[in-house]
């Protein structure tokens, strides 16, 4: 696990070095005695003493503030960081960009700080425990090593797993330990920790700018970030024949002198199989392309591996094709991958952008109308039970009634099932189960913007990617050995995303419209005009038919009873359900529940 890991004990002396009870120091990590911390791993970060202020980061960093950006050419980045703390205290964050995560230390005073990027691109986690002892590590079993650390499990993370599939961020799978969410330092001082996010986007379109000038922007910007992230020769690429790995790959191509190596993954299975599509893009832009098609035999043999390597408990199956397509780069001599996450979710991609955009046409009908002849006759009237198009009507107007983001979920299992036939009482009384639909709106409402789908977006940079997208590709790719970058994620293209009007983002019911016109003639032309996919996995249909995998699933499942969190009776319908219903939506909660239970046995936890 490369990155930070941190050890600070306060004392009315002030910060004390703690060292780590079980450090390896060999195969390259660095330590600076006088410092908090330990740059481990692949050398990708630096630790530094300046102005007695001990800085250290792990992944890149660079200026926008030409003052820091001059002082850090100069005298190195952690000098840089000192420096900037030292003037600007926790304010000079602001003034930080790149994929990092950093630790600040102040030994006169006492005074930690420790921050991630604007999209939480690399994970870090921290605790405070009794005797002022303030400890922060890139992974929790970092953590989980040091003397009187708890391994409480918690419940409330556990309810909220079953919900989102992850465990979103600031909770973790254990009570007293915690991780930082995208944008956000913790500071510590006086012996208590206090977070707070350093930057929100500010959404302001560019009025008066021609679409062609943007898009002429748009692909020059997201050049300069190909060429900034893959300078090395043996960097590959993502395929998954969507929108953005399609644009990755043909930016590096364009960069390249020979053909670039792209890996995709396929499914023998109708309706899930996309290599077709990598194939167009890698004849389009002359790339060598891998291919590797993933069966349910291999879910089988990667479930504990994949289990193991997560700190909590993860759920998104996706981890399965993503961890075969960098395994396979990494057989091909591959050190690193550009990957094409965070497009959809800055430029608009994705379907429930354009079903609430529906939705919230509704508000926008007068209230006297509203109130006095829609409501009374398709809501509380007999009308809505007359025909199939009325039902429709109900339907709608009991949707668009719903407030944001609540309204998104409506059709989350939890949503549409009776908790009390899901779970144990007991379990239910220990846990807030609106917690979930409150963090949601906590950060929907933090996106500085009137625009429906502005402050989407801005939910979805926490929620899919940060806590979900980002985990699920960074840890797959780690565990075989291959780093992994995110052009469409690098800080000068979300700016510029932030400028671009949410309508041409989205027009009327146009995915992407503004991205698409832009890339019109760079990407083949099937590539702009082929339905939404990526990298889902055909779980629910490959368990009717794999006997291998139907043993270990449900033996998983018949374990998971005794634990006492789900009721006995909901695992017994989930499978039935499963087996007779719609298997890929009951085979999506399967896998769920399975996986944690691999989970807990892989961590060994009773």
């Amino acid at each position: 696990m490369s990155g930070l890991t941190g050890w600070l004990k306060i004392s009315d002396a002030g910060a004390e070095p703690v060292p780590p009870a079980s450090t390896d120091l060999s195969a390259g990590s660095k330590l600076d005695t006088s410092f908090i911390g330990i740059v481990q791993g692949d050398n990708s970060g630096q630790a530094g003493q300046h102005e007695g202020i001990n800085a250290a980061f792990s992944g890149r960093i660079y200026w926008q503030d030409r003052q820091l950006s001059e002082y850090a050419q100069q005298h190195g980045d952690t000098a840089a960081l000192s420096h900037a703390f030292r003037r600007h205290g926790a304010d000079f964050l602001k003034r930080l960009h790149g994929r990092h995560i950093i630790a600040i230390s102040e030994p006169a005073t006492g005074r930690c700080l420790v921050a991630m990027d604007r999209f939480g691109t690399l994970p870090l986690y921290y605790t405070l425990q009794p005797g002022k002892l303030f400890l922060f590590a890139p992974s929790i079993r970092e953590l989980l090593k040091q003397p009187g650390i708890r391994r409480e499990i918690n419940a409330q993370a556990l309810y909220n797993y079953t919900y989102f599939h992850v465990i979103p961020s600031p909770d973790t799978i254990y009570q007293d330990i915690f991780k930082l969410e995208p944008a956000q330092y913790v500071l510590y001082e006086n012996g208590k920790a206090r977070t707070e996010h350093y930057w929100t986007p500010e959404f302001k379109s560019s009025h008066g700018t021609s679409i062609g000038e943007l898009g002429k922007d748009l692909r020059n910007i997201l050049e300069d970030a190909v060429a900034r992230l893959a300078p090395f020769d043996n960097t590959g690429c993502f395929l998954s024949g969507g929108l953005d790995s399609s644009t990755v790959t043909g930016m590096l191509a364009r960069l390249h002198e020979g053909p670039v190596d792209a890996f995709s993954i396929g499914f023998s299975e109708p309706g899930y199989d996309e290599i077709s599509y990598a194939r167009i893009t890698a004849r389009h832009f002359g790339a060598r392309l891998h291919e590797y098609y993933v069966t349910a035999d291999d879910i089988v043999d990667a479930m504990p591996t994949i289990a193991a390597a997560y700190d909590e408990p993860f759920g998104n199956s996706s981890a399965i094709p993503a961890y075969f397509c960098a395994r396979l780069a990494k057989q091909h001599g591959k050190h690193a991958l550009l990957a094409g996450d965070g497009g959809d979710e800055i430029f608009a991609g994705n379907e429930r952008y354009a079903k609430q955009k529906i939705f919230d046409i509704y508000r926008h009908i007068p209230g006297p109308i509203r109130k006095a002849v829609l409501e009374p006759l398709f809501v509380s009237g007999p009308v809505g039970q007359w025909t199939p198009l009325t039902r429709k009507i109900q339907s709608y107007i009991e949707q668009a009634r719903m407030p944001m983001p609540e309204r998104m979920e409506s059709y989350n299992f939890l949503k549409r099932t009776p908790l009390a036939s899901v779970f144990e009482q007991d379990f239910l009384d220990t846990i807030d189960t609106q917690h979930p639909e409150n963090s949601l709106s906590e950060v929907y409402k933090r996106a500085d913007t009137d625009s429906l789908v502005d402050k989407m977006l801005y939910l979805d940079w926490k929620i899919t990617l940060a806590d979900n997208d980002l985990r699920k590709v960074n840890r797959m790719c780690e565990i075989v050995g291959i780093g992994v970058e995110y052009p469409m994620l690098d800080d000068r293209l979300v700016e510029f995303s932030t400028t671009i009007d949410p309508d041409l983002k989205l027009k009327r019911q146009k995915l992407r419209y503004f991205f698409k016109r832009s890339l019109s003639g760079f990407l083949p032309d099937e590539i702009i005009n082929k339905p939404k996919h990526g990298f889902g996995l055909p779980f629910g249909q490959w368990l009717r038919k794999s006997e291998r995998l139907k043993e270990l699933i449900y033996s998983n499942l018949e374990a998971i009873k005794q634990r006492h969190l789900f009721q006995e009776e909901f695992i017994d319908n989930l499978i039935r359900a499963h087996q007779t219903e719609h298997a890929a939506y009951y085979g999506s909660m399967v896998w769920t529940v399975a996986i944690l239970e691999q989970w807990f046995s892989e961590h060994g936890i009773n």
